[in-house]
């Protein structure tokens, strides 16, 4: 597959093999770009703004529907491409496929809802002319976009099409642990749209996402991956916008009053899916004592139901996760914890890129694995007393990106609402859980602005004002 850079498909001699994590067959390959391949998608974007900003509000917003409906089209061809290079179940793929359409419909209809507003500049009451004013959105200019491999078309959307609608042009690095699938968003959509509005650079973040980073002619960067590397981009991007979405540790509360067989239920799907390769996912599960071992017992019981093997068999819940690298990674984590006093009550076993579902009781927050973000199918548990020491745990994190609570206890809910520090709290739902048009985006070390179709826009627009004094 090629880059895209100034509606060109470009390749290059030198290319990297992506492999497919069930099996390490190649899946196909992908040009490694340059300094050059980067300043020259850059300088494209740069010269394609004046196209997009011609473009009428209607005509943005047609495109961006008529892109949606390519999309869809070949929607199940891109999420057999998201199994093969992920190694993402075929049918949680479908799913991200059916969410990117919905992000792009939105998108297309945001198009057409950016306002301004009237200001009244007489309450300053120094001066007694007749002195009117208004503002209006204008597109930022060239948005550079670098994403992750968990969700490489629906996050890389969560980005460009946001920007695509408040008329900015796009550079895009996707990650080159899954670029095809971004490769394929970025041709569709600029099959849609003038040349060099939508550019995509394949290469090694310390090349071509550190030239986004500190070009003075990219004007924001949206950014989702390690808190690492955000704060990297954070001190090379030398005051341009920033949107950072830099994981979590998103803890799963499940109170004496629950419903346990919805917490359960939704412990399973936010601890697994994806083989835990979720930012929102289920990190941490807190629980009281009192409903502990009634949790536990089920919690086995469900989990031992899912299915690991090939991503592209419509019954697997669980595939590899990216590489034997992050597998190895898992590993470590979990027996360091076990070391450190964690009792294994299910799985723990890796076999080349797979590991098993696993679960962890008596983990508590000094061990590296909730102390960082694990990012694999690990469900620890930590046993709490009360409400009180719930949100205490729940907070004892670098991280503040969603939490979920379990409780029929509205006083319950709305003091965990309330208390627990994160971007969202969902009350008998995981943490797992993001509608494409809900504001997301998480506090301390989660990162910085929101995303989200109507809050994104906004973002990737700058306000001016336009005064006028009656003569």
């Amino acid at each position: 597959m090629k880059m895209l850079i100034n509606g060109e498909f470009i390749d290059k001699e030198d290319k990297q093999n992506i492999l497919n994590p069930f099996n390490g067959e190649v899946v196909d390959t992908v040009p490694i770009g340059d300094l050059g391949d980067a300043k020259y998608a850059i300088d494209s974007a740069n010269l394609a703004k004046k196209s997009i900003c011609d473009m009428s509000a209607k005509e943005v917003s047609n495109a961006l529907y008529e892109a949606c409906c390519e999309l869809e089209e070949k929607s199940k061809k891109i999420a057999k491409l998201i199994s093969l290079e992920v190694g993402k179940p075929y049918k949680h793929a479908i799913v991200e496929m059916q969410r990117s359409v919905e992000t792009l419909k939105l998108s297309a209809e945001e198009a057409k809802r950016i306002y301004g507003e009237s200001v009244p500049l007489d309450v300053a009451g120094s001066t007694d002319d007749k002195f009117y004013g208004f503002t209006k959105k204008i597109p930022l200019g060239v948005v550079g976009s670098i994403t992750p491999f968990n969700f490489p078309v629906n996050l890389a959307l969560h980005k460009i099409a946001p920007a695509l609608a408040a008329k900015n042009t796009i550079v895009m690095k996707p990650s080159m642990e899954a670029p095809l699938s971004a490769l394929k968003l970025a041709e569709i959509l600029n099959n849609h749209f003038p040349k060099g509005v939508i550019n995509a650079v394949t290469g090694y973040g310390s090349e071509i996402g550190d030239a986004l980073v500190t070009s003075p002619d990219v004007d924001k960067i949206s950014f989702t991956g390690s808190v690492a590397t955000g704060l990297f981009i954070s001190s090379r991007a030398r005051g341009k916008k920033l949107t950072l979405e830099l994981g979590g540790n998103d803890p799963l509360l499940v109170l004496e009053d629950a419903n346990i067989q919805e917490a359960v239920k939704a412990a399973v799907s936010g601890a697994f899916s994806n083989s835990g390769q979720v930012c929102i996912g289920v990190k941490r599960i807190i629980l009281d004592n009192k409903i502990a071992d009634e949790f536990i017992d089920l919690f086995i019981k469900e989990t031992k139901k899912l299915k690991i093997g090939n991503p592209l068999d419509k019954d697997t819940d669980l595939g590899p996760v990216i590489d034997e690298n992050a597998a190895i990674n898992i590993e470590e984590s979990v027996n360091n914890a076990i070391k450190d006093g964690a009792d294994l009550l299910y799985g723990g076993k890796r076999d080349n890129c797979f590991f098993e579902p696993t679960i962890l009781d008596n983990v508590n927050m000094s061990m590296d694995l909730v102390a960082n973000e694990t990012f694999g199918p690990i469900a620890p548990l930590i046993r709490v007393n009360g409400v009180d020491e719930a949100i205490k745990v729940a907070n004892d994190t670098q991280y503040g990106l969603q939490a979920g609570v379990f409780t029929e206890n509205v006083n319950n809910a709305l003091r965990c609402a309330d208390e627990i520090v994160a971007g969202a709290v969902l009350i008998n739902k995981a943490s797992s859980f993001r509608a494409d048009n809900m504001p997301f985006g998480g506090f301390k070390s989660s990162g910085m602005g929101k995303e989200g179709i109507k809050y994104a826009v906004e973002d990737m627009c700058k306000t001016k004002l336009i005064a006028f004094r009656q003569l």
